[in-house]
């Protein structure tokens, strides 16, 4: 811990691909860094388009949560970053399902961007009660 932060690092989820924490903990809450659609078990970009890179990346948020005592179900807000609109519904269908959330879904913001980290369709970030 320093200045009353925890820097969060598991295998679980893929490893930063910057100068940045998967995750910080501080004042109760989890701050995750932007996750994308890597397996963490062979570091390749998953594929088959947006509702298989969404359920990747989520996979990838839940375990940084977890490496920090935390869960997807405690998010408060998160912000997810698509490619292109046209998949926003195909991304909402896998981003409410219960098993992610649960009965209260965190507030959260959607913005289309022009590319992403390894041309990726979709970066989600999250911050949890920790």
């Amino acid at each position: 811990m320093s200045n009353g932060k925890t820097a969060i690092k598991t295998d679980a989820a893929p490893g930063a691909l910057g100068p940045y924490s998967q995750a910080i903990v501080a004042g109760g809450m989890v701050y995750c860094a932007g996750q994308i659609p890597l397996d963490p078990a062979t570091g390749t970009i998953v594929s088959g388009g947006i509702a298989l890179q969404t359920e990747q990346v989520l996979k990838n948020l839940r375990a940084v949560l977890k490496a920090a005592g935390s869960d997807l179900d405690r998010c408060v807000k998160t912000t997810v970053f698509i490619k292109n609109m046209n998949d926003f519904a195909a991304m909402n269908d896998v981003y409410g399902r219960a098993e992610y959330f649960g009965a209260m879904p965190p507030a959260r913001s959607t913005v289309e961007v022009a590319r992403l980290p390894r041309d990726v369709l979709v970066e989600i970030e999250v911050v949890a009660l920790a």
